[in-house]
């Protein structure tokens, strides 16, 4: 097997991610129903359709790859040209319903819908962190590869072939997302298996949910670390079943990564969480997403939450947005899309749209947006698991989940909780 030279989000926090389909107007809720009509319309949403137009045959199942080749590539590197990582598929289907595109937002649900209930490996009701872009066709869904011609064999990423708790739970928050506005019950059912894979395979002992699983089949390495982020992303989804179920199992599960989220919390902002030893990650390292989502995600967070944006604000703020760690080598328009969001829900608008009409400038011919405004951004973290240094970086190609993410800013969308974003 092979290793990914150019990594992507896979998990994420690792302690050492020219046709439009028609639009639907059936949305039960969220400003792209009840917002004014500009808001669905917007560049961002064009983008995205643009994207799954330009991938899918007809109205069958699909994944859409996260890049597209940057300016100066005549191609993507082998490890991305034919991946569609979860994460970003699921944030898709989640924004291609608040612009109202609901027809192209079910083929990629339907997508992660299948990948739900079949596995060419496991039958537990896992999700990969990614699968080969394009129409899903029949059987199992393809993971992404390439041909080694060096070593004469077919090469996969075990990041890509693994299982992260958080992408997990946002496949569960796309189908829940889908569930809302279409009243299927296979979304529903397909989230409630999402959820039950992580209770299951990843609940730590006091606090939260680990990691996941890394690796190549059959045999994977459990993540023993917790991830503020993902137990976020866990919450939402836990938080999100109990308002439509009222089962007690589901308040549980929210409980428990809710506390996870409290003792992460120092006053004015988030660790990243907790190492495989059960102690605090290192203060010194910070991540922009980690200071937004948990009160965006927790509707009845305590307002000194809040404070994490001045912190962001104080320590990753770059010109024009926000990079993604402390060490302000960049901008990441994707990080910087979420705080356009979060400046809405807190209030802001005028700054949200200063930092949306700001992002414009990083649309590509594609209709996506680069992932970064300068050619790499470093995180601090690793894909892998086994790594001593931090392999993790993102580069300035189109990319799905940043579009995503300005669409949901367009459209003031809370994809934690399906709802109009306050």
């Amino acid at each position: 097997m092979g290793r990914l030279a150019d990594s992507h989000r896979s998990g994420r926090f690792k302690v050492i991610r020219p046709v439009v389909i028609g639009f639907c107007i059936a949305i039960v809720s969220g400003s792209a129903a009840n917002g004014d009509p500009a808001s669905r319309d917007n560049t961002y949403c064009a983008g995205l359709s643009r994207a799954v137009a330009s991938q899918a045959h007809g109205s069958e199942p699909v994944f859409i790859r996260s890049y597209e080749p940057g300016k100066n590539e005549d191609h993507l590197p082998r490890g991305l040209a034919t991946t569609a990582f979860v994460y970003d598929n699921a944030l898709a289907t989640i924004a291609l319903v608040a612009c109202g595109n609901l027809p192209a937002a079910r083929m990629i649900g339907d997508a992660l819908s299948n990948a739900v209930r079949t596995d060419r490996t496991f039958r537990d009701g896992r999700i990969r962190n990614a699968y080969r872009a394009g129409p899903l066709g029949k059987g199992p869904p393809v993971l992404p590869g390439w041909w080694d011609s060096d070593k004469k064999l077919w090469a996969e990423d075990p990041a890509q072939d693994g299982t992260a708790t958080g992408n997990v739970a946002w496949a569960a928050l796309a189908l829940l997302t889908l569930h809302q506005a279409t009243g299927n019950a296979a979304y529903l059912a397909g989230a409630e298996r999402l959820l039950a894979w992580i209770t299951d395979n990843t609940a730590a002992e006091a606090e939260g949910f680990r990691g996941g699983f890394h690796g190549y089949d059959p045999s994977q390495v459990r993540l023993d670390w917790v991830s503020t982020e993902h137990n976020v992303d866990v919450y939402a989804v836990a938080n999100w079943l109990f308002r439509l179920t009222g089962n007690p199992k589901y308040a549980e599960a929210a409980s428990k990564a809710r506390r996870l989220l409290d003792a992460c919390f120092r006053g004015d902002h988030f660790l990243l969480g907790r190492n495989a030893d059960g102690k605090p990650a290192d203060a010194a390292m910070l991540a922009l997403d980690v200071q937004l989502w948990p009160w965006m995600a927790a509707p009845d967070a305590p307002g000194e939450w809040r404070q994490a944006l001045r912190f962001a604000e104080m320590h990753l703020a770059v010109p024009g947005g926000f990079d993604f760690n402390g060490d302000r080598d960049g901008l990441w328009v994707e990080g910087t899309a979420q705080a356009a969001l979060a400046y809405r829900m807190s209030g802001n608008h005028a700054r949200s749209r200063e930092i949306l009409a700001g992002l414009r400038s990083d649309r590509t011919e594609s209709g996506l947006l680069n992932a970064t405004r300068s050619s790499r951004v470093t995180t601090g973290l690793s894909v892998d698991p086994t790594a001593t240094n931090a392999n993790f970086f993102y580069y300035r190609r189109p990319h799905l989940g940043a579009t995503a993410w300005a669409a949901l800013a367009a459209t003031g969308w809370n994809p934690f909780t399906g709802r109009e974003a306050n």
